[in-house]
């Protein structure tokens, strides 16, 4: 039985990476006969500066203007984005801060988000927090589409490669991922001991028995022992099978008001060179 997209929601801000990202949205959108909205989400830029009393009515309407010209760049890419897709996506924009809640209650509706790497390289302020992707996983609970800042060519899911483990983290993230799997041209599994399955009498269940259910078949690539530095030698393995998709749990926790990654999610979130759907 074929899984199916219904909803897809892309971030869109001002920057040079939201027209890939808003194309490869269209793109799974049409494939998938899915809707696909694009979320406008940019703090303020009167949000974003440091309390002061010097800031007057001259500086908070130069304030207005950077803003309103960051809504026309990224109003302009949805535009010509359109043309160039013939993609029917809907445009919405935030009018309200914190971003992060708001887009995350808005992410609550849709099947599969698409984000965009957080570049570490950019000196201009943009509105967007750096820890936007982490942050909107962890309070929505969907499944992301993360684009690397340094772009993806080609198309994303030709070659898949499913970083498995059992945990639900993991069994999410392929589950949300079963509509691309299974327009995969090839699918591969990459899994370390020392997170084994319980031992299971009879007709068990296990992953690729799921997998063929749905029409998936897959070719295993067991590791041996799992590494300490296990998101690095992720990446290098993946780019090795030739990948252009990398499904994956999202590891973290709370701490002292702060979502907190593990250390293989951090290092994909800041190394990943393909894109990467996460479930957290």
């Amino acid at each position: 039985m074929k899984a199916s997209l219904s909803q897809l929601l892309v971030h869109l801000d001002a920057s040079a990476q939201a027209q890939p990202r808003l194309e490869a949205a269209c793109r799974i959108g049409q494939a998938h006969g899915a809707a696909v909205t694009a979320l406008y989400a940019v703090t303020p830029s009167l949000v974003d500066l440091p309390f002061s009393p010097t800031v007057g009515p001259g500086m908070g309407a130069d304030l207005r203007d950077i803003d309103d010209e960051r809504r026309a760049r990224a109003r302009a890419t949805f535009d010509r984005s359109l043309d160039t897709t013939a993609c029917k996506a809907a445009w919405a924009e935030l009018q309200a801060a914190p971003i992060i809640a708001v887009f995350a209650q808005q992410a609550l509706y849709a099947d599969l988000l698409v984000l965009g790497q957080h570049d570490p390289s950019s000196t201009l302020p943009d509105g967007v927090p750096s820890d936007f992707v982490e942050a909107v996983l962890a309070a929505s609970g969907k499944p992301a589409l993360i684009l690397p800042y340094i772009g993806a060519a080609g198309g994303i899911g030709k070659t898949a490669v499913i970083a498995w483990k059992p945990t639900r983290e993991a069994a999410r993230a392929v589950s949300a991922a079963m509509p691309l799997l299974q327009q995969a041209r090839q699918v591969h599994i990459l899994s370390w001991s020392g997170a084994e399955e319980g031992v299971i009498g009879g007709a068990g269940l296990d992953l690729n028995g799921y997998l063929k259910l749905s029409g998936v078949q897959a070719t295993w690539h067991r590791q041996g022992e799992e590494p300490e530095s296990l998101g690095e030698l992720l990446l290098s393995r993946a780019f090795d099978l030739g990948a252009d998709l990398l499904v994956m749990g999202c590891y973290g926790h709370s701490r002292a008001r702060e979502w907190v990654l593990g250390g293989t999610s951090r290092t994909v979130l800041q190394s990943m060179t393909l894109p990467v759907l996460m479930v957290h």
